[in-house]
C-alpha cells in the first residue's frame, strides 16, 4: 500500500510559485489581500489554482494579480460566468502601494507572486516578492551552488 505524503499540521499554503525563486532574485516580500468572488474561494479550498506564470502589474495606481488561473468547480452556479484568468485586485496600504510602484518605475524591479495562503480568519492572502530578473549565468551559478551544498551534505552524512 502506498504511503500518503504527510502534511504539516500548520501549513496553510494553497499554492507556491517555486519557479519565481529560480528566475528572479527576491529582495523583499510583502503580504497582500485579494479581492475574490465566492466561486473563487470555493475553488481555492479545493486547490484548483495555478500561479506559476502570473505576475503583478499596476493599473490606475492600484496593484492587480494578472494571469493567475483559478479553475471553477463543476458545481459553480449556472448564472455566474466564471472567468478563470481574470485580473484580481490586491489589497494593501496606500503607502506600500506607492512605494512599490515607485521602485518598479524608477529602479526596474518586478513584482512576482510567491505563494497563496490562508490567514486565521479565513482570508486569502498572496505573498508577493520585489524582484530583479536573473541572467542565465546567475541561474547556472545558483544551480551549481545548490548541487555543491547537496553533495557536501551527502559526504558529511556518510562519515
Amino acid at each position: 500500500m502506498a504511503k500518503k505524503p504527510k502534511k504539516k499540521a500548520n501549513d496553510n499554503t494553497i499554492a507556491r510559485n517555486r519557479k519565481a525563486r529560480h528566475d528572479y532574485t527576491i529582495e523583499d516580500t510583502f503580504e497582500a489581500g485579494l479581492v475574490l468572488e465566492g466561486w473563487e474561494v470555493k475553488s481555492l479550498r479545493a486547490g484548483k489554482v495555478q500561479i506559476n506564470d502570473s505576475y503583478i502589474m499596476t493599473k490606475n495606481g492600484e496593484l492587480e494579480w494578472v494571469a493567475g488561473t483559478i479553475t471553477p468547480l463543476i458545481s459553480t452556479s449556472t448564472h455566474i460566468h466564471a472567468s478563470p484568468t481574470r485580473s484580481r485586485k490586491l489589497l494593501m496600504h496606500r503607502y506600500e502601494i506607492d512605494r512599490l510602484i515607485g521602485l518598479m518605475e524608477r529602479k526596474g524591479y518586478t513584482l512576482v507572486p510567491l505563494a497563496l495562503f490562508w490567514k486565521k480568519n479565513g482570508r486569502v492572502k498572496i505573498e508577493i516578492g520585489l524582484a530583479k530578473g536573473k541572467k542565465t549565468h546567475d541561474k547556472r551559478a545558483a544551480l551549481k551552488e545548490r548541487d555543491w551544498q547537496r553533495e557536501k551534505a551527502r559526504s558529511l552524512k556518510v562519515r
